[in-house]
């Protein structure tokens, strides 16, 4: 069992990204969040939802709970704010659930938007009567211990991607993405042009076409050949 005075360290006061950035994430599909950004940012695939509800937007709450132990995602609790989305990292670990429905429902009263884990949660049908989206690995009914050692509020690394405390979080049926606090004004910015191509890919579709217009001048930057 961990020292009960270093069980779990919390960082109480960081700077979440401005909400005038945040909110111009809102419904949008994480692949065009990707695409303004490099084409990167999205956690890995095998982080999906599995509750019933799935698009949401916010800003990261991160844990480090370590396997086989909550301690730290409860103690996020403490300074959840409303639109914040717990991030918990578990390393992987997919012997035991790291929340469940109660969890799910107690985030909910602090208003937080969703959860999300590289591990397991358990009691489907209660998340679902709460009501907010979950993501994770997988469904395991093992419970984890409350000992420690976890971290809340500090960088983490889930699904491959490093999160720092105060970033803005996406997701949808497609998954999860990060957009770094620091980068945020520019990729948000950046999903201007993004979504005007997007409209005008859409709109050429309905109209019939069958080969971007863009793959004639791709041939002749990169090269063809043909093979009758």
């Amino acid at each position: 069992m961990a020292d009960k005075e270093t069980a779990v360290t919390i960082k109480r006061n960081f700077t979440r990204t401005a909400q005038k950035f945040v909110k111009q994430f809102m419904n949008l599909p994480i692949g065009n969040v990707c695409d303004a950004q490099g084409r990167v940012g999205a956690l890995d695939y095998r982080i999906k939802p599995v509750s019933e509800m799935s698009r949401f937007y916010g800003t990261a709450l991160t844990v480090d709970s370590g396997p086989r132990d909550n301690l730290a995602a409860w103690a996020a609790l403490e300074i959840a704010k409303p639109g914040d989305i717990i991030l918990i990292t578990t390393g992987g670990h997919l012997a035991s659930s790291v929340a469940g429905d109660l969890y799910v429902g107690m985030a909910k009263n602090a208003g937080v938007a969703a959860i999300v884990t590289d591990g397991a949660v358990r009691d489907l049908a209660g998340i679902n009567d709460v009501g907010i989206p979950v993501f994770a690995r997988g469904i395991c009914a093992n419970s984890p211990w409350k000992n420690g050692p976890g971290r809340v509020g500090l960088p983490i690394v889930i699904g491959g991607v490093d999160v720092n405390a105060g970033d803005i979080v996406v997701g949808d049926q497609d998954g999860v993405v990060i957009v770094a606090r620091r980068t945020a004004a520019a990729v948000a910015d950046g999903l201007k042009a993004v979504l005007a191509k997007e409209k005008k890919m859409e709109a050429n579709v309905k109209a019939g076409m069958t080969v971007p217009g863009w793959l004639k001048e791709a041939y002749k930057a990169k090269g063809v050949r043909y093979l009758d």
